[in-house]
C-alpha cells in the first residue's frame, strides 16, 4: 500500500538485535514519534511506526496509550480477555448513548538519523458493547460496534475493516502524504 514498487520493506523480525523501544510517552503522537526514531537511528533505515488505541469518551479517553496493556495497569489480569473484561466493568452503569468511542491511530515515519519527516492520524467511531459479538479482529473489536454497519468491528471481514479502519485511514494519508515528499 506505501510502495512496494518504490521501497524495500522490512519487519522489526529482521532485526533481532534491536531492542524495543519504550513507549514512555502520554500521547499517540509521542509514542509513534519515539518508537519510529528510536528504530530508525537503531537500524540506520527510514522507518514507520504506528501507535494506536481505543479512546473511550466515558473514562476520559481512557484506556488511550494504554490500551495494549488496560488490564494489566488496573491490576486485573492482562491480554485482550482481561482487557475487554475490564472495560466492560469499568463502565457497567454507563448508558448507551455515553459509551461512544473511538479507534485511533497515528503513524510516524522518520528518517535513518531519527528526525521525523512525516506523521498521519486518522481515527473510527463508534461505541463499546455491553458483551462481545463476532470472532474476527483482535484486541477490543468484539466490543466496538460501528453503528452505520450495526456490525463490530470483530464481525467485519478483513477487506472492510481496512477499508473503515483507523490503521487503513492513517495509511492511505501516510500514503498521500509520501508520494509528495521526494524520498530517496
Amino acid at each position: 500500500m506505501l510502495g512496494g514498487d518504490r521501497f524495500a520493506w522490512h519487519d522489526l523480525s529482521e532485526f533481532r538485535a534491536v531492542p524495543p523501544v519504550p513507549e514512555t510517552g502520554d500521547t499517540f503522537l509521542a509514542n509513534a514519534t519515539l518508537k519510529a526514531t528510536g528504530y530508525a537511528k537503531a537500524t540506520g533505515l527510514w522507518a514507520l511506526a504506528d501507535d494506536s488505541g481505543l479512546v473511550v469518551d466515558a473514562l476520559d479517553g481512557k484506556p488511550g496509550v494504554h490500551s495494549a496493556r488496560w488490564a494489566e495497569l488496573c491490576g486485573t489480569g492482562k491480554g485482550d480477555a482481561d482487557n475487554n473484561r475490564t472495560l466492560l466493568q469499568q463502565l457497567r452503569e454507563v448508558p448507551d448513548e455515553r459509551r461512544t468511542a473511538r479507534f485511533v491511530c497515528v503513524l510516524a515515519l522518520s528518517d535513518p538519523r531519527g528526525r521525523v519527516a512525516l506523521t498521519a492520524e486518522d481515527s473510527v467511531e463508534g461505541r463499546i458493547l455491553h458483551g462481545s459479538r463476532g470472532a474476527g479482529g483482535f484486541g477490543y473489536d468484539p466490543l466496538f460496534l460501528i453503528d452505520e454497519l450495526g456490525k463490530t468491528t470483530a464481525e467485519l471481514p478483513p477487506e472492510q475493516k481496512h477499508r473503515i479502519s483507523h490503521r487503513g485511514k492513517a495509511l492511505r494519508r501516510l500514503q498521500t502524504l509520501m508520494e509528495r515528499l521526494p524520498l530517496p
